[in-house]
């Protein structure tokens, strides 16, 4: 027997809701994008990391550093060894030893053991002369001071010494390495290029050498020496 109808208050019999209604079928979830991180923070998180600060526009340091030229044109060296003997000086600049041209007048007719001592006396008087303009405006310099003079062997000294009127230990490292280097380059060295040197007699003398490292670097490395075995 079938129920009957509801009935309204007012009367009216009302339709029953179905018994069961159709369920919607659930909406697929959206799919969310990764959030991209912006780029340019990253890469200012990663390079202050490092230690470098970013910047968003190209930084201005000013030009590089010039190095120091230690050279001179060729119309500086042609003057300042204009005339006499072409001869070679070691000068200093940033810390080491440089030659630079120069020229000296010897006397014609002067006995090999006389020219010895000119031609030291003469590198000595160069050696301790102001630089020039150019020369320094090239950043030369020396250390060797002037009122140094040489003379030759005295008593039982070899024929090839030379002794300055101020000992060489007397002598910075530097302005030892000077007259050492360029005595060894002239008349005023033996044949092999060593150099035997002493203070005032009857000071010991020694045999000096122009080394490489006290080319390098003259203040921190003297010349090499030995003393001198008398005979």
């Amino acid at each position: 027997m079938s129920p009957a109808p509801a009935r309204t208050p007012g009367g009216r019999t009302a339709d029953r809701a179905p018994a069961a209604t159709a369920r919607t079928a659930p909406r697929p979830a959206r799919r969310r994008r990764p959030a991209l991180l912006p780029v340019l923070p990253l890469l200012a998180l990663l390079l202050s990391g490092c230690g470098i600060r970013s910047t968003q526009v190209p930084t201005d340091f000013g030009p590089a550093p010039s190095r120091v030229p230690c050279a001179l044109s060729g119309q500086d060296r042609a003057s300042s060894s204009s005339g006499g003997v072409p001869v070679q000086v070691f000068l200093v600049c940033s810390g080491q030893l440089v030659t630079v041209d120069r020229s000296v007048r010897i006397p014609d007719g002067t006995t090999e053991a006389e020219r010895r001592v000119l031609v030291a006396q003469a590198l000595l008087d160069e050696l301790a002369e102001t630089p020039s303009t150019a020369e320094q405006q090239a950043h030369y310099s020396t250390d060797v001071r002037g009122g140094m003079t040489v003379g030759g062997p005295h008593g039982r000294d070899p024929e090839d010494a030379l002794r300055l009127s101020t000992s060489p230990a007397d002598l910075t490292s530097t302005a030892l390495s000077q007259v050492v280097c360029t005595f060894s380059d002239s008349a005023a060295a033996r044949d092999d290029g060593t150099v035997v040197l002493g203070g005032p007699a009857p000071g010991a003398l020694r045999t000096y050498t122009c080394t490489p490292e006290a080319r390098a670097s003259p203040a921190a490395e003297p010349p090499g020496s030995t003393a001198l075995k008398s005979s």
